[in-house]
C-alpha cells in the first residue's frame, strides 16, 4: 500500500487490512475535518475599510465654489431727495463685487404699496440712478415687490448671481438619532453628521473674495525707495533696519 493510502485508512481510522485502529470514529474524524476547512481560509484582514461617514467635518461639510445671489437691502431715507452718504458707499462696494464676481443683470427690486407709495417709488429711483452714476445702468433690471407689512421699514434689494462660497450641503440635518436606544449606533466613538456645518457656513459667509480659496492673490510691487535705501545702509556698514524711537510720556500726577 502506498504512502498517501496508508495516510488516507489512518484519517479513517482502520489499518491498511482494513481493521480498527484503537477503536476510532470515522465520522467523528470526517466531521473534525469539515469543521476545520473553512478556517483555513481565515486571516488577519490589514486594509481598514473607509468609514462611511467622514470623521472630519471638513470633509463632511467642505466649502466650495458656487453659483449664489448676492443680496443687499438700501433703504433710502424717507425725506429728502438724495441718498446719504452711508447708502452711496453701499451701494459703490456692491458695484465693485459686481464686477469681480458677477455676471447677467444686477436686479432692482422696489417696493410697492405700503402707507406712502410715493416716497417708496422716488427712493427706488435714487438708487437706480446711484446704479447708472456707478457706470452699470445699462446691466440694470428693475422690477417690484409688494409690501406686506405698511408698518416696517420696506429696503429697495439689489442683487445678481455670482461666484460664492458656500457649504456644499444643508446644515441642520440629523439622519441618527443620537440617543439611539434601538441600536448601538450611537456607541461608536465618532462626531454626529452635523457638527462642524455651521462653522463652516459661518468661515464661508466671511469670505470677501472666495477665488482666495483656489489661487493666492498676487503680489503687490516691491517698495523700490525703502529697498535702496537698506541697501546704501548696508554698503555703508549700517543697520538696514527700521529703528523705531517711543517716548516715554508720563500721564496722571499731581
Amino acid at each position: 500500500m502506498s504512502n498517501h493510502s496508508k495516510a488516507a485508512a489512518r484519517t479513517l481510522g482502520v489499518d491498511a487490512g482494513g481493521r480498527k485502529i484503537g477503536g476510532a470514529r470515522p465520522a467523528a474524524r470526517l466531521l473534525s475535518l469539515v469543521l476545520l476547512l473553512p478556517l483555513g481560509a481565515c486571516g488577519l484582514n490589514k486594509v481598514a475599510m473607509a468609514p462611511e461617514v467622514a470623521y472630519d467635518y471638513r470633509e463632511r461639510h467642505p466649502i466650495v465654489l458656487a453659483e449664489a445671489p448676492h443680496v443687499i437691502d438700501i433703504f433710502p431715507p424717507t425725506f429728502g431727495s438724495r441718498l446719504d452718504q452711508e447708502n452711496i458707499l453701499r451701494i459703490r462696494e456692491f458695484v465693485t463685487r459686481y464686477r469681480r464676481m458677477g455676471r447677467g443683470m444686477i436686479t432692482v427690486l422696489a417696493p410697492t404699496g405700503g402707507s406712502d407709495p410715493a416716497a417708496l417709488r422716488a427712493g427706488a429711483e435714487h438708487v437706480r440712478r446711484a446704479l447708472e452714476a456707478e457706470g452699470v445702468g445699462r446691466a440694470v433690471y428693475v422690477a417690484s415687490y409688494p409690501v406686506a407689512d405698511a408698518g416696517l421699514a420696506a429696503p429697495v434689494r439689489l442683487s445678481f448671481v455670482g461666484i460664492a462660497a458656500k457649504v456644499k450641503g444643508p446644515c441642520g440635518e440629523w439622519p441618527d438619532d443620537l440617543a439611539s436606544g434601538g441600536s448601538v449606533e450611537g456607541w461608536q466613538n465618532k462626531t454626529y453628521w452635523n457638527f462642524g456645518c455651521a462653522n463652516q457656513a459661518t468661515l464661508a459667509a466671511q469670505i470677501a473674495d472666495p477665488r482666495d480659496l483656489v489661487d493666492p492673490r498676487g503680489e503687490t510691487p516691491g517698495d523700490v525707495e525703502t529697498r535702496m535705501r537698506a541697501i546704501q545702509k548696508v554698503r555703508q556698514g549700517g543697520d538696514p533696519g527700521t529703528g523705531w524711537a517711543a517716548k516715554a510720556q508720563a500721564t496722571g500726577g499731581n
